[in-house]
């Protein structure tokens, strides 16, 4: 897979349009006085599951986009936090919140089978991940002066 058929990658799109979901039925039902707080943080979580699979996605390597997917999770986690927080306080009706509860369990589900998948495959497992480090021992310098000359100007 690459960058440039990110569209074809299920999860992605479906999380993509989880997130539009969140910005155009949940979040203008919150009042404005939580306009800085609650919708703030929905929002951003909402946003962060998509671009964290996409950019999961983008490096090529394995290990670097399993940990990518379980950002991804962890925010999707975090909207489901949010919005049952929002459907007790009374700002989401039962039939919004439990249409988007039932799309986030799925999503959840298909990232943890796309881990599943990305640990078996091992894509890119040749690269160097993001992370890791090729060292070298540094070449010791070497003075055209002694050490007590240098130090004597």
């Amino acid at each position: 897979m690459t960058v440039m058929n990110l569209d074809k990658l299920d999860v992605w799109v479906r999380a993509k349009d989880f997130a539009l979901a969140v910005y155009r039925e949940a979040a203008p039902r919150l009042p404005a006085d939580e306009k800085w707080n609650l919708t703030s943080q929905l929002k951003r979580a909402a946003q962060s599951i998509p671009a964290n699979i996409a950019e999961g996605h983008g490096r090529f390597h394995y290990l670097d986009n399993v940990r990518f997917c379980y950002i991804a999770r962890g925010s999707l986690t975090e909207v489901q936090s949010h919005m049952a927080l929002a459907f007790e306080l009374g700002y989401l009706p039962a039939e919004i919140y439990n249409r988007m509860t039932g799309q986030a369990e799925s999503i959840g589900k298909q990232l943890n089978n796309y881990i599943a998948y990305l640990k078996r495959s091992k894509q890119g497992e040749k690269e160097v991940p993001s992370g890791y480090s090729v060292r070298e021992e540094p070449a010791p310098y070497i003075f055209d002066q002694s050490p007590e000359e240098i130090l004597n100007h």
